[in-house]
């Protein structure tokens, strides 16, 4: 969607008589909706600067300009558009992120991340050379238009108030890879830049490029469907085995068949921990992908989009594969059947609205089914651990049966992880009273399964057992305060516990692929970090918002972090309704413990801070 479109000379004629900007305010509203006031400074503040840019004979007069470009089916919008003919008659597109920062930090030991004023503030933001390179593969990748007409795009971005010899960092050798796939122009190189977009365009289209781009059908390049094979051939860890497989088959049936009718199709698939829930979802991104359909993995925690996208890749440079693996709130403005199949992981997880406020949308289940000819959920209701956590088996069905979607429910069985073992899982839900189940005394099979009474020695196993291959990690239940000053300082250490002279930091929230980076296993991961992987060995503390008193375990919401959001709001709601609370908050606590206790396909070793609930667990293991 275009939200201004001109030729130069309409665009230079609106900037010199003072309208681009209510021009632009005038399409915007009409077109997606209402805007702030302080994004309308920024357009008329930016406009000046790339009228100088474009004021030039070296510029044709009939190219075309448009501003404010929404990639379909995405909520990313390319700045300013250029569009005309190169020296061959080749028909090609300038794209320009423009930015008004005037200072910028680089972060280390995460990709393509810088820090910035933003509102209230310094806050990480993406690279601007790499938030305009991800435009250009996100157009390239998905319009057919482009890719027939073979299309050029060329990307840099636009810092107009920066000074670069006061921030040299913009241009740190970390970012070096996206700064030559696309260059940064600073304060004072309107020329430079103006020298960039003439070496591409040597003639003007009267806007035909930028409507070729605007009408473009959503469909995944060959480029794309090749380099995703290519990279799951021979990746052992995304081989399907036994009913994974069924499933799968069943899956692209139903996509397939959705694709060619488009009618509406909903699959539920169900499985426990370790059921290969998540490597049948990359399986189906790629497969779908390959049979011409425009098709998006979603999750709402961002550790399995970026752990399985840098796994697909084999590298955490981040490529086009990123722009496939998207948040589960992004799809309450989207129009119906924009996507071919939507490829849920995680569905317990789903909020009803969506935005870090909670205040977009209406209900993520609805829109991805609304969104989507063919969506399929994965599930296990046993792993919901917010308070706004929605994704229930019934609410899937109420959506999809309020979209007359066919509504197909599978299960998947067989257990990848804790060694194989259904008996450590059972054993696990009897224990936590979850569920009643006949292993309350122990499990049979060879998952290996231990209480240890020091945590210096959870932690020395745990670092043991990582020699291996990079496979272990220590978690804990969020019973500490995640110390924000102290996520630069790796010595500040959040997890304490005194009497054995233990102390150890949550992650530090400097990389987004914490579970498969060589350094993280001298930090501690909470549920949001691990929840949707897995690991060969996994070393738990447990909080003392799970004790155990006569004869009965006992969960504590006043146990936990202050920093903790999934609990947010229970304080209030037990004062209105205290019995709701205790059991919301009882489900919550026992179900995050089960998380974090099956995330080792090996082993699990467990330090409980509350004594009783160490001796108790002991006492319900088979001697």
């Amino acid at each position: 969607m275009l939200v201004y479109e001109g030729t130069k000379n309409d665009f230079c004629n609106s900037v010199l008589n003072d309208t681009i900007s209510d021009e632009i305010y005038s399409n915007y509203h009409r077109k997606i909706g209402g805007v702030s006031k302080k994004e309308i400074s920024s357009w008329s503040d930016s406009m000046q600067y790339m009228y100088k840019v474009v004021q030039s004979e070296e510029i044709p007069n009939n190219c075309g300009i448009a501003i404010e470009f929404r990639i379909p089916a995405t909520s990313k919008r390319v700045d300013f558009i250029i569009s005309g003919k190169g020296e061959k008659k080749d028909n090609l597109v300038v794209i320009i992120e423009l930015k008004r920062w005037d200072e910028v930090y680089k972060v280390d030991g995460k990709d393509a991340i810088v820090k910035t004023p933003l509102g209230r503030g310094i806050h990480e933001t993406t690279h601007p050379s790499y938030q305009v390179w991800s435009y250009h593969n996100l157009i390239k990748d998905f319009n057919e238009n482009v890719q027939k007409e073979n299309i050029g795009i060329y990307p840099c971005a636009f810092l107009h108030n920066l000074d670069r010899s006061k921030n040299p960092e913009i241009e740190d050798p970390i970012y070096s890879y996206y700064l030559e796939k696309a260059p940064i122009y600073t304060k004072g190189e309107v020329l430079k830049l103006r020298r960039f977009i003439s070496k591409f365009i040597k003639y003007g289209d009267n806007k035909y490029t930028l409507y070729q781009i605007d009408q473009g059908r959503l469909k995944p390049s060959k480029t794309l469907q090749d380099s995703l094979v290519n990279l799951l051939e021979g990746n052992d860890e995304f081989t399907l085995i036994d009913d994974q497989k069924i499933v799968y088959e069943e899956a692209v049936s139903m996509a397939l068949k959705s694709f060619k009718d488009n009618k509406k199709r909903v699959l539920i698939v169900e499985g426990g921990p370790g059921t290969g829930k998540s490597v049948l979802a990359v399986n189906l991104l790629v497969k779908l992908t390959n049979k011409n359909m425009v098709v998006h993995y979603i999750s709402k925690n961002s550790a399995p989009r970026n752990v399985y996208s840098s796994k697909l890749k084999g590298t955490t440079t981040k490529s086009h594969i990123d722009n496939l693996f998207k948040s589960s709130g992004i799809f309450h403005d989207c129009d119906k059947n924009v996507f071919d199949v939507l490829v849920v992981d995680e569905a317990h997880r789903l909020n009803e609205k969506s935005g870090f406020f909670k205040n977009f949308g209406e209900n993520q289940i609805k829109e991805i089914i609304n969104s989507s000819k063919f969506s399929i959920f994965f599930i296990d209701e046993s792993q919901k651990i917010d308070i706004f956590d929605i994704g229930r088996k019934s609410e899937i069905k109420k959506y999809a049966s309020l979209f007359n979607a066919g509504i197909k429910i599978v299960e998947l069985n067989s257990q990848f992880r804790c060694n194989g073992s259904d008996g450590y899982l059972a054993w696990l839900d009897n224990l936590l009273g979850i569920r009643e189940t006949a292993n309350f005394d122990g499990f049979e099979g060879e998952y290996n399964f231990r209480i240890i009474d020091d945590p210096n020695k959870l932690k020395e196993m745990i670092l043991e057992k990582n020699k291996e291959n990079n496979k272990a990690r220590l978690l804990a239940g969020y019973c500490w305060d995640w110390n924000k000053e102290g996520k630069d300082k790796s010595n500040i250490h959040d997890i304490s516990l005194p009497q054995f002279k233990f102390s150890m930091s949550w992650n530090l929230g400097n990389t987004s692929t914490w579970a498969i980076d060589k350094e993280s296993v001298n930090e501690i991961g909470c549920i949001h970090t691990c929840q949707g992987l897995e690991f060969d060995y996994v070393g738990v503390i447990i909080g003392l918002d799970l004790r155990f008193r006569s004869g009965n375990l006992i969960t504590d919401y006043n146990k936990r972090a202050k920093t903790d959001q999934s609990l947010k709001g229970i304080k209030k709601m037990a004062k209105n309704n205290p019995e709701r609370a205790k059991k919301i908050a009882e489900e919550i606590i026992k179900n995050t413990y089960r998380t974090l206790m099956t995330r080792g396909q090996k082993g699990c070793y467990v330090y409980c801070c509350d004594k009783e609930l160490q001796e108790y667990i002991k006492s319900c293991i088979k001697k």
